[in-house]
């Protein structure tokens, strides 16, 4: 089995100066129990979150061509989107597309290789090339407020024309 020699092993939820880290491993907990625990059960808490929904978006799986998606990453559209995700998304403190494109794909066709062909969060993060993956915050809400909410986002993503594209150019 495919096993990429770094993973994320926290999350960096980020906001101007403040910085609270989740451990990955809280989230596989969560993914596979359905309970929160740690920071992560006080921030769903907080945010009015059930665990077991969070849990089944976590485990959320999209099952796509691992050459197809290597490929469709690699066209301009693929960049445009990765570079949008990577103004969310990125390796701590490093925003700089020259890093956090590469880390993006690098996470995306790794899972996928964890993953057999089906990805979901957490084996992006199981294959995510930097120790800490930070998540900035008010950008993350700005891309959310555009989506009408996460399961319409997993929603899109899960419904999306690419499965047209999967049964054509396997």
């Amino acid at each position: 089995c495919f096993q990429p020699l770094n993973a994320a092993e926290d999350i960096a939820l980020v906001s101007g100066a403040f910085i609270r880290s989740i451990s990955v491993a809280d989230l596989e907990y969560l993914a596979e129990t359905g309970k929160a625990r740690g920071l992560l059960s006080d921030l769903l808490r907080l945010g009015q979150q059930d665990p077991e929904n969070v849990a089944k978006l976590l485990n959320q799986e999209l099952d796509v061509p691992l050459v197809l998606t290597s490929r469709l990453m690699s066209t301009k559209i693929g960049d445009v989107i990765l570079r949008r995700v990577a103004q969310i998304i990125y390796p701590l403190r490093v925003p700089e597309p020259s890093v956090s494109v590469p880390a993006l794909r690098a996470g995306v066709i790794n899972g996928l290789q964890i993953g057999d062909g089906g990805l979901n969060m957490i084996k992006f993060l199981e294959a995510y090339p930097a120790d800490v993956m930070e998540i900035n915050l008010p950008a993350l809400m700005a891309a959310i407020e555009k989506a009408e909410s996460i399961a319409g986002l997993v929603k899109f993503f899960s419904d999306s024309p690419l499965d047209g594209l999967k049964e054509s150019g396997q």
